[in-house]
């Protein structure tokens, strides 16, 4: 009789935060199906007030507050206090949900291909702070949300997922994001579950950067494409 064989253990995920946790909430509910191959195993804020660490508390996931302030114009040691905190919580990846903080080149190295961001617009487009805004001043008609591995350099790393939102002739800022914001929602999970179940590959790609490729691609469903305005 062939033996079944265990399932992968769920790799252990720590979640940066400095506001109010959205991505968190979806993550960790995400993580609540038995089938998701990831746990979150651990929130950390850079401030003491952030409302994500809430989150954590209600769902009993342990929590950790590293301030700025007790590192004075010391970034690395910063990010070696981060690292002490992440390897004594044994975790495999990192994600972060807006997390406004920059990391040193060291500290992303050590986590090379095991550490996601999401940022709303679609990279490489509109990098860097108030990226909706940015979008709006440009006169794009279409924005979105991008999921990608963290480098050394700010948002700039091999993209894992994007997705594209429509933008409307009486948007602001705050009506845009909140529609980036409900595509991130649906975003982020995916590209952990892939992270997590190591589908994730990086190649380099012909232009001299890199890519990445899902090692079993979903072809179930094929989409269109997105037009904005509409057309007939």
């Amino acid at each position: 009789m062939q033996q079944q064989s265990s399932p992968s253990p769920k790799k252990r995920v720590a979640v940066l935060i400095s506001g109010r946790g959205s991505n968190l909430s979806v993550l960790l509910q995400a993580a609540r199906d038995p089938n998701y191959p990831a746990e979150i195993a651990l929130v950390i804020a850079n401030k003491a007030d952030a409302g994500g660490l809430d989150l954590a508390v209600q769902a009993g996931v342990p929590t950790a507050v590293l301030l700025a302030q007790d590192f004075p114009k010391d970034r690395a040691g910063y990010d070696a206090a981060l690292q002490a905190v992440l390897v004594e919580h044994r975790i495999d990846l990192v994600c972060l949900a807006g997390f406004m903080r920059l990391l040193t080149a060291e500290f992303t190295r050590l986590w090379a291909g095991r550490m996601l961001n999401i940022h709303p617009s679609l990279l490489p487009a509109f990098k860097g702070l108030a990226a909706q805004a940015q979008a709006l001043a440009a006169g794009v008609k279409i924005a979105g949300c991008t999921v990608h591995l963290v480098t050394a350099d700010m948002d700039a790393g091999p993209i894992v997922l994007q997705a594209a939102v429509p933008v409307l002739a009486d948007d602001d800022e705050a009506s845009l994001s909140a529609r980036i914001l409900a595509a991130e929602h649906q975003c982020y999970p995916k590209a952990l579950a892939w992270l997590a179940a190591d589908q994730v590959m990086v190649c380099e790609s012909d232009g001299g950067g890199y890519q990445v490729r899902l090692r079993q691609r979903d072809t179930t469903r094929e989409q269109g494409a997105l037009f904005s305005p509409t057309i007939a």
